[in-house]
């Protein structure tokens, strides 16, 4: 989102080639062609969190080139938004951490406040802008942004309205996760997403809402399945909801789309405060260049550290997760989840911390993590977090009996290593 603030620009997370989440989210829209040059003019650029649908190393990385010293601010989170940064090999140096709950000045007429989300307050953030005492607020993907106590009658609301940004439950099987079980699942679950967002701009009357964050596709052909059966919400489904329960205005934004704040906020019913794409615009993206993002995923598959089988004790030493009464099977799988020939397959248990060769004869919960080889090894191999596993649907899981491991999920999603394993000591000791 490109936000012109007089003659100050700022863009909101910046996701504009490149996958998200290993490989498993691709662009939905078509970018406009001039979008670099666009970028590089911003004053200054917001992300949100680290998820790479918001923060795009590829995009990132072209913008570095151009403009190394663009300013970005984020928010002082508990794991650094840009905790990955000197792996990525992007060249950033103007990122600015700023406190929560504090107004940023850019000018007499601009500020902004970035605030944390309630529900996930060591990762996720929002952020409302002000210009001339007009206020924006994107609630991006906080789950209860600011604990709840948000500005009401703002002049602009956005938020996320999709769903579907989980391996729940399409990545699931055995026991309830029939199709029926996780269509009527998918269903109920966006429905509820619906009302609740609906609810939200109802309960804070913005002046225009802008359903903001969602939009991405499981385009690769590896995950027809995913694509087909997880189910995301429509902007326009909302947007009428929202109407039907108030007299918000909504607008959807599309690529090369311009919404007049200014004009609609004096007259509403003013035809030239929404402009659509010009003529001919392509919306939708038909191509991905798979191979370029897909390759250096490969890439890790034989590297050197995958010869020696004791990568799996120092990996998980590394991880730092123990004294937890669960047993995992890790499973290296090809494209379609099956066993990869020659791929690692073993058990962890987590409660010493110790990689038996059979299942422990206690009473234990087990679960069963298949992941695509490619991307598992990529992410053991950069000391990655596992949102590119279960967010980027390349795992199939199966447990017993059927609960979340909250402990576990949460310690491999947010809370590993700032710095990856070293990896060229352990093959030091290996030679």
């Amino acid at each position: 989102m490109d936000l012109k603030l007089g003659d100050k620009r700022m863009v909101f997370d910046p996701w504009l080639i490149g996958p998200a989440f290993a490989r498993g989210w691709w662009l939905l829209h078509e970018p406009p062609s001039d979008w670099l040059e666009r970028l590089c003019k911003a004053d200054l650029i917001y992300i949100s969190h680290m998820h790479s649908d918001h923060l795009s190393y590829p995009t990132l990385k072209k913008l570095s080139e151009r403009r190394q010293d663009i300013p970005v601010y984020v928010g002082d989170t508990e794991r650094p938004v840009f905790w990955n940064l000197n792996q990525s090999g992007v060249q950033l140096t103007n990122i600015n951490v700023v406190p929560f709950g504090i107004w940023q000045q850019v000018d007499k007429n601009l500020r902004f406040m970035i605030l944390m989300d309630g529900v996930h307050p060591e990762m996720d953030t929002c952020i409302i802008v002000e210009y001339k005492g007009h206020k924006i607020l994107n609630t991006v993907d906080c789950t209860r942004p600011n604990g709840g106590r948000l500005p009401a009658k703002v002049a602009l609301m956005m938020s996320d309205f999709a769903g579907g940004a989980s391996g729940f439950p399409m990545t699931f099987s055995g026991g309830k996760f029939t199709e029926e079980w996780k269509a009527q699942f998918i269903k109920t679950e966006r429905k509820k997403l619906l009302n609740y967002k609906a609810q939200l701009v109802k309960d804070l009357q913005p002046r225009i809402y802008c359903p903001f964050a969602g939009y991405f596709v499981e385009s690769h052909p590896s995950d027809k399945y995913i694509k087909e059966t997880n189910i995301k919400n429509d902007p326009n489904q909302l947007n009428n909801l929202i109407k039907k329960n108030s007299d918000v205005v909504t607008w959807t934004p599309r690529p090369g789309a311009t919404l007049d704040l200014g004009r609609m906020l004096k007259d509403p019913t003013d035809s030239k405060g929404i402009l659509e794409p010009p003529e001919g615009t392509k919306i939708y993206k038909d191509s991905w260049d798979f191979g370029l993002y897909l390759n250096t995923l490969n890439a890790a598959v034989g590297d050197e550290i995958f010869l020696h089988s004791s990568w799996i004790k120092e990996y998980f030493t590394w991880a730092g997760f123990k004294n937890y009464n669960l047993v995992v099977r890790m499973i290296e799988t090809d494209e379609d989840f099956n066993p990869f020939p020659g791929g690692y397959e073993y058990l962890v248990d987590f409660l010493d911390l110790s990689f038996p060769k059979e299942r422990p004869s206690r009473e234990h919960p087990y679960e069963e993590i298949r992941s695509r080889v490619d991307v598992i090894r990529y992410v053991v191999k950069n000391g990655l977090l596992w949102d590119d596993l279960y967010i980027g649907f390349q795992t199939r899981l199966q447990r017993d009996p059927d609960i979340f491991h909250h402990l576990f999920w949460n310690h491999f999603q947010i809370k590993l290593p700032l710095t990856p394993p070293n990896w060229s000591l352990f093959l030091v000791h290996c030679g």
